[in-house]
């Protein structure tokens, strides 16, 4: 009879292929031995759990004890009838409880190979033993500490006494389920691992709900490869069909997608023919595209997202819709975000569709609309009040201005006050400077320090306004307090140069001053549009017209066109403005234009020069092809960079070695023979240094003179140099 050798396999190999124990294998392949000698067909499945990945014991898992496997010895011979105590069978047949008969004819025939159940457990003789039937009864409604009880007095007034074998056996199995239970409850998972490891005999289909306990413990303890071995040995081995879709519903919650995926291949079709978790499989699909929008690396198959697609069509469900809205949206694929996140909000607003949505208008340079959609939400989180706030800053930051009604921009203000968000401040005194209203932008730069007294573009453009406004004791304050870690601001007030040929003049100061809101808030009320935009200068990629006017505001340029972004570049570089202009210029990179990218790459080598990156000038030099002039100009710039970098770092030697490499391509220019000199100079190199001072002061170089005076000087110290 295979059945008893089998239901002990399926026990213990459950107890190897979840508990997780190392014994060098020997147990492992004593089992395998004794599966394929009684049940060929149970070997090889057994062998494949043994060895799969998952199998490989993790880190955290502990070493239990383990059941020792009945020897051969133990087992009663075939033609002599094992001595089985049945009195539990007639007792839970009396009581009508079928589930814990079937459950007691399963542990029998797996103790007792030889064994036949009676065919009427009611027929099985009452024990004559009438405190053993007693304790039989406490046992039965799980009075377990009263059979032992029980127990113990017996033998305390009858010595010789031993209670049956069966009923301790049994006992011990209930406390030990008791403690899973409990410890489980309590989540106390190590306990419940150790339990389920040390008592084999609960871990088999008739103890499903046990299975299921040890997996949640599997996967609460990050034993995910654990846990999925015990939903594993359920979908193989057992057969009862509201359990085996409890167990898939169950892995779902708790393993990752693969995992599922891997249980779900042994789906079997059900008595209808039809597969058997076609019940839940759109709960699945739901499940699994919610799991794609929690971890946008994670590729779910289209056939769920369609399934989530064809509910969205056949229920009308604004949950489905939102689903797939954000999962595109975690994928930056924001045209497909958009087309369900609006969907959902047609059929159900929520604070959840509205600021996903926003997040695509934002994403689209729309923030008028993200605006008003998401409004109405803004408090609903701390996300969607940093997505509101968002779509402001960048409302107020568009070019030109947008035109805003008076009821929009009082509710921005308020919220931005509310919030104290200083990057709305910061953008409403950009948005108030660009209308002609210095006097609105001062209030507004101001609140924005006081929230954030570290923002150097509002303290730039606090200075900037006060500097308009003729303010000098308000620049240089501002000035002295930003001494050293704001360049742009320290060279405010230096004079600007004269326009270039073919510079747009600055267009005229605008009049008319607003009127402050009253309250603590900065003004807004009274921002309006003056005068007229200024018209538009068509220019080819290779003429780019420079207006220093336009480009005194801080803004983001990636929301600009790669031919604007190029002209704001060169903007901010006759400003003075490097960095800026280096984050102009990469946005103008994107250009299709290859004339367009030869003049970003050739801007963005400048500004890094000009900020004294040299580094990064001569890796913007590679992003487009360049003229052959342009070619040597930049190399020139970046190998008389280096040098003076070297000089400044006392690597002297190093300097002469950029210094000769610049002299293969051009003429060297006479600070940098000055430059040389000293190199020479501070090598102790006399004789070289004096050479190159010489021809330096030919020119009438006053630092070449100076550095023959320094030669002679050190030949006095160093005669024999």
């Amino acid at each position: 009879m295979k059945f008893p050798v089998i239901a002990f396999a399926g026990v213990t190999a459950t107890v190897i292929g979840i508990a997780g124990i190392a014994d060098g294998g020997h147990l492992r392949k004593g089992l395998g031995d004794l599966i394929a000698s009684a049940a060929p067909e149970l070997a090889i499945p057994f062998s494949a759990a043994g060895d799969s990945k998952t199998g490989v014991r993790e880190p955290g898992s502990r070493d239990v004890a383990q059941a020792e496997t009945p020897s051969e010895a133990e087992i009663p011979p075939a033609d002599k009838p094992p001595a089985v105590d049945e009195s539990a069978l007639r007792y839970f047949a009396s009581q009508g409880d079928t589930a814990r008969l079937q459950a007691e004819i399963s542990r029998l025939r797996a103790l007792y190979p030889n064994w036949t159940p009676p065919e009427d457990p009611l027929a099985v003789p009452r024990n004559k033993d009438v405190q053993l039937e007693s304790m039989w009864q406490l046992y039965s409604e799980g009075r377990y500490a009263e059979v032992r009880k029980a127990v113990a007095d017996r033998q305390t007034k009858e010595p010789g006494w031993q209670p049956p074998s069966d009923l301790l056996e049994r006992l011990d199995v209930a406390e030990a389920r008791a403690r899973l239970i409990n410890a489980s409850d309590l989540k106390q998972y190590e306990t419940v691992i150790q339990v389920g490891a040390s008592t084999p005999i609960l871990l088999t289909c008739s103890e499903v709900d046990v299975l299921w306990r040890v997996a949640e413990a599997f996967s609460e303890t990050k034993r995910q490869g654990r846990a999925r071995d015990a939903y594993l040995y359920i979908l193989r081995n057992c057969d009862s069909e509201p359990e085996r879709l409890a167990t898939l519903q169950k892995a779902a919650a708790l393993l990752p997608y693969a995992m599922v995926q891997e249980l779900l291949s042994y789906e079997r079709p059900n008595a209808s023919g039809t597969l058997e978790f076609e019940s839940i499989r759109d709960d699945l699909a739901r499940r699994f595209v919610a799991e794609g929008e929690g971890d946008a690396t994670l590729a779910v198959d289209p056939k769920y997202l369609q399934r989530v697609e064809r509910l969205v069509e056949t229920q009308a469900t604004a949950s489905d819709a939102l689903l797939l809205g954000w999962y595109h949206l975690r994928r930056k694929n924001m045209s497909a975000a958009e087309q369900w996140l609006r969907r959902a909000r047609d059929k159900q607003d929520s604070a959840s569709a509205s600021q996903g949505l926003a997040l695509t208008l934002i994403d689209r340079e729309a923030p008028e609309e993200a605006e008003k959609v998401l409004y109405p939400w803004r408090d609903a989180s701390a996300d969607a009040r940093a997505t509101y706030m968002a779509a402001t800053a960048n409302l107020l930051a568009i070019e030109p201005p947008v035109v805003l009604t008076g009821e929009v921009l009082q509710r921005i203000a308020q919220e931005t006050v509310k919030a104290r968000d200083p990057a709305t401040a910061q953008q409403f005194g950009w948005y108030a400077r660009t209308l002609g209203q210095p006097q609105t932008a001062l209030q507004w730069f101001s609140t924005a320090l006081r929230w954030k007294p570290d923002d150097e573009p509002s303290a730039y453009g606090l200075a900037l306004t006060r500097h308009q406004l003729g303010d000098t004791a308000g620049t240089a304050e501002i000035q002295r307090l930003w001494a050293g870690r704001s360049e742009r601001i320290a060279r405010l007030a230096e004079p600007e140069k004269p326009a270039a040929p073919g510079q747009l003049p600055a267009p005229p100061g605008q009049g008319a001053q607003p009127n402050a809101v009253e309250g603590s808030q900065p003004a807004v009320s009274a921002i309006r549009r003056q005068g007229g935009s200024p018209a538009r200068v068509a220019t080819s990629p290779r003429q780019v017209v420079r207006r220093t006017i336009g480009c005194r505001e801080t803004l983001d340029p990636t929301r600009l066109s790669p031919q604007s972004a190029l002209a704001r570049g060169w903007c901010l570089m006759d400003m003075n403005r490097p960095l800026e202009a280096a984050e102009a210029f990469e946005v103008a990179l994107r250009a299709p234009a290859s004339a367009v990218r030869e003049d970003a790459a050739y801007g963005q080598s400048l500004a890094y020069l000009r900020a004294g990156l040299t580094s990064k000038a001569a890796v913007a030099a590679t992003k487009s092809p360049q003229s052959r002039a342009r070619v040597a100009e930049l190399q020139t710039a970046i190998l008389a960079d280096r040098a003076i970098a070297a000089f400044d770092a006392g690597r002297y030697r190093e300097t002469l070695i950029f210094l000769d490499q610049l002299r293969r391509i051009s003429t060297e220019r006479t600070d940098l023979m000055v430059l040389r000199g000293y190199a020479y100079l501070n090598l102790n190199r006399f004789a070289e240094a004096k050479r190159i001072f010489e021809a330096a002061a030919a020119t009438g170089n006053p630092d070449a003179r100076r550095g023959l005076a320094d030669v002679t000087r050190e030949q006095e110290v160093w005669p024999n140099k």
